[in-house]
């Protein structure tokens, strides 16, 4: 078994065509079809059905399940590579939703790469559902999301959760400390769909009534953009409290509860073996953070941290 033929077949899964893995890996179609065969003997068992007159190949049972050992060969082979070329710094790669990113572990990124010199952070923001997919292929080390999905190869683990409020300009309409949403202005309303939960909520409380004024995917997009003193927004502790570096907020607890938004820590059951010690620093910092982090909220007046 090596890297040619393991790569053919990965090739095979993808384009489920010896055709388009032959133009893909500039091969001729008897060639790939010999590694697929060599491929196939040294494993004792068929990987693909072979019926004539079918255009797409399909994957016996077993080779469905090699898949999995196949693109953990391919991870393994290319954390070698890694290794070779760069043996002195270390690579950690975070997959986190925009929110998370910007209104809590930036303070914990920076800390991190000042007090190791020695350690690279690659850092994206997806959607939570995406950041299951990208996990699941290796794409990067550790990641954060506010669903718990099932996925075969992957754990998931609540690190913590935060509370919703509503929140106003320094100029409230309704200047209160507890507000039912039936008293809110949906017209005027700031909207990020903070997760599924939430959506649901949202749905049942606000959404029949009128579209919000604007919807966006990113705390800072929806900052920009809240110009009015009507304007209003549900959010969580953590973006409440970024917010507040740049302006003054009114909070108030709502009434009709929100449910909480909870945070996942998510990784893959087959780690990298190359980032094992970078992760175990980064999970040991993570730790050590999440400790010492206390979030208050002053509720019915107007504050700016």
């Amino acid at each position: 078994m090596n890297l040619a033929e393991i790569e053919t077949f990965l090739t095979i899964v993808n384009t489920k065509s010896i055709t388009r893995t032959a133009d893909l890996l500039f091969l001729s179609q008897p060639t790939v079809s010999h590694r697929l065969n060599s491929l196939e003997n040294e494993l004792g068992f068929p990987l693909v059905i072979r019926n004539k007159g079918h255009k797409q190949v399909e994957l016996t049972p077993k080779g469905m399940d090699f898949v999995v050992l196949a693109e953990r060969w391919m991870s393994l082979w290319k954390e070698t590579l890694t290794l070779q070329h760069n043996q002195e710094r270390m690579l950690l790669t975070i997959g986190c939703t925009d929110s998370l990113n910007i209104a809590v572990f930036a303070p914990l990124y920076d800390e991190i790469l000042q007090s190791h010199s020695h350690l690279d952070l690659d850092i994206e923001s997806h959607h939570s559902n995406e950041l299951y997919d990208l996990l699941s292929e290796h794409k990067f080390d550790i990641g954060f999301v506010y669903q718990h999905l099932h996925y075969k190869n992957i754990i998931a683990e609540q690190i913590f959760e935060e509370k919703l409020y509503l929140v106003q300009s320094e100029h409230p309409v309704i200047p209160r400390a507890k507000v039912h949403t039936d008293e809110l202005d949906s017209s005027m309303e700031l909207f990020l769909s903070w997760d599924d939960n939430f959506q649901i909520w949202h749905d049942r409380w606000l959404s029949s009534v009128t579209r919000p004024h604007i919807s966006a995917d990113t705390i800072t997009l929806l900052d920009r953009l809240w110009k009015k003193d009507e304007n209003w927004m549900i959010a969580p502790e953590s973006v409440i409290q970024e917010l507040s570096h740049y302006r003054s907020l009114y909070v108030s607890e709502l009434v009709n509860t929100p449910p909480n938004r909870v945070c996942y820590k998510i990784r893959h059951r087959y780690p990298k073996v190359s980032n094992k010690l970078a992760v175990e620093y980064f999970e040991h910092e993570l730790e050590r953070f999440l400790e010492k982090r206390h979030l208050h909220i002053p509720v019915g007046v107007v504050w700016h941290s």
